[in-house]
This record gives C-alpha cells, sequence and structure tokens, in this order.
C-alpha cells in the first residue's frame, strides 16, 4: 500500500493547496490513502466543518487534529457526524469524537488511524500517549486485523517523538510526528520495520514564522511586545508530508520519502 501524510494545513493558503493540487499529488504518487492533519487550517488554530469537509472533498481519506481540534466550535458536534475525523486519543476522557479508527482504502483494505498529543513542553497536560497508543496497537496488529497503521504524534519535543517511533516500532506502518510545522530530515524505517520522520512539516506558506504572517511575531521577539493579532500567512503554500510504501502481509514499512510540492521549500520527487 502507498499512504501518503501531509502535515498541518495552515490557513487559507494550506487549504487553498489541498483544494488545487491534492488531486494532481494523489495521482502523481499513486497514493492509495491519504491522511491529513488539520489542526490549523481555519485561520491557524482548529477546524471548522466546512474546511474539513473542504479537504476531504480534495480526497483526503482522514483528518487528523491536535491540541487546538476544538478551538472551532462546531466541531464539537461535526466529529460527531464525520468518522474520517479524528481527535488525538488522549486529549480528554470526556472529549466528542474518537482518537483511532479503522478505514479503508479503494481496494478495502483496512488502515489503523490514530493520534496522540505528547506532554513535553505542552500548554497544557494531557494524559499518558504512551499508554493510549499502546492499547490501540495491540488490538490491531498491522497484517492481521489490518493492513497498515499509522500514529500521527502531535508534539512539541523531538525526543518525545521520536521515543513514540520506537514505542511503536514493528507495531506501526507509520509514526509521524505534527504540531511543529517544520519539516525534519531524519525520514527513516526503524530496526523492527517502521516508517518514522519526526516532523512532517506544515501545508502552507514557509515564507512566514511557522506559517503566520512574519511582521508580528518578529515584533514579538525583537522588542517583547505585542501590537497585532498572529494571521496565517497567505503565499503559495508548499505541501508537505512523507509517502510511505507498506506491505499488505505484515503491514511493515518497505519504503519512506519525503514529499514537498510548490511553494518555497526545494521539491521532492518520490520514485513511482
Amino acid at each position: 500500500m502507498r499512504i501518503l501524510f501531509l502535515g498541518d494545513v495552515m490557513g487559507r493558503a494550506g487549504r487553498r493547496a489541498i483544494s488545487d493540487r491534492l488531486a494532481g499529488l494523489k495521482a502523481r504518487l499513486r497514493a492509495d490513502f491519504i491522511v491529513v492533519n488539520g489542526e490549523n487550517a481555519s485561520g491557524g488554530t482548529g477546524l471548522t466543518a466546512g474546511h474539513a469537509q473542504v479537504i476531504l472533498d480534495a480526497g483526503a481519506d482522514c483528518i487528523t487534529l491536535g491540541d487546538h481540534a476544538f478551538d472551532q466550535k462546531d466541531m464539537l458536534s461535526f466529529i460527531e457526524q464525520e468518522p474520517r475525523i479524528l481527535r488525538p486519543l488522549n486529549f480528554a476522557r470526556e472529549a466528542p469524537g474518537r482518537g483511532a479508527r479503522v478505514l479503508a482504502d479503494g481496494r478495502g483494505r483496512k488502515v489503523l488511524v490514530a493520534q496522540v498529543l505528547g506532554q513535553v513542553f505542552m500548554k497544557r497536560p494531557f494524559d499518558d500517549p504512551f499508554g493510549a497508543i499502546d492499547a490501540v496497537l495491540r488490538a490491531h496488529p498491522p497484517g492481521g486485523l489490518v493492513q497498515a497503521a499509522l500514529v500521527d504524534i502531535h508534539a512539541e519535543a523531538t525526543s518525545e517523538k521520536m521515543a513514540m517511533g520506537h514505542f511503536c516500532d514493528g507495531r506501526a506502518s507509520i509514526v509521524v510526528g505534527t504540531h511543529t510545522h517544520v519539516p525534519t530530515a531524519d525520514a527513516q524505517i526503524l530496526p523492527r520495520g517502521t516508517a518514522f520522520q519526526s516532523d512532517a512539516g506544515m501545508c502552507g506558506d514557509y515564507d512566514s514564522v511557522i506559517g503566520m504572517e512574519k511582521t508580528e511575531p518578529m515584533r514579538r521577539f525583537v522588542t517583547g511586545m505585542g501590537r497585532e493579532r498572529f494571521t496565517p500567512a497567505e503565499g503559495e503554500a508548499t505541501l508537505s508530508g512523507i509517502l510511505v510504501t507498506t506491505d499488505d502481509r505484515t503491514g511493515l514499512a518497505t519504503g519512506i520519502e519525503p514529499v514537498r510540492d510548490g511553494g518555497r521549500l526545494v521539491p521532492t520527487h518520490p520514485a513511482g
């Protein structure tokens, strides 16, 4: 199976790039299943129902969220109606929606998608992500009940993301980090067969400060004082993520390559 994961969609620029280019990217990469992190798609904080529908209509098979999962209040009800949207497993016990779900690609092959939030350097304490994902992976062994399993670890610390990768090694097809909006250069297959990258990057305008129009963040760094609200940058977005190939029989990864499409980052073109 060929699984495409795209990092945090950032504001209007990211949504526009997904809407305009995802179908072509899917065809070019021959992707069988697509997961998109929609954490920042609506004004840079959260995801509205309408913007979620735009991403799904563009070709995403599943949308993951993050610590801003319910910043847009209509997501509280929409996530209960739309099974293709996942909030973090360890967000809160009372949170609506689900943090893991088995979905299918166009050929009926089953894919487990799950998301957890990290604890290190996050603004609020979340439940243990390792215990949360352990229970899900035990119930869905790749190559058994599912043909592939993807874990989105939404966290600040690269060390925590790496620890999650090794914790899931051999039990998940893919562990990929989101949240920091900068793609890392450590794409690899871990010793027991799990594809890993610390951060997929964002789908947004990189002529920015992690997706935000750069004037206000720079002012705050330089002067220590804020004047205006942060707003997402509006230039051409780079679609950033990874393409992973997996073995349907074992559920383990056989290849991983970074994806950079359009915008300012140096493009990558995974082999067909």
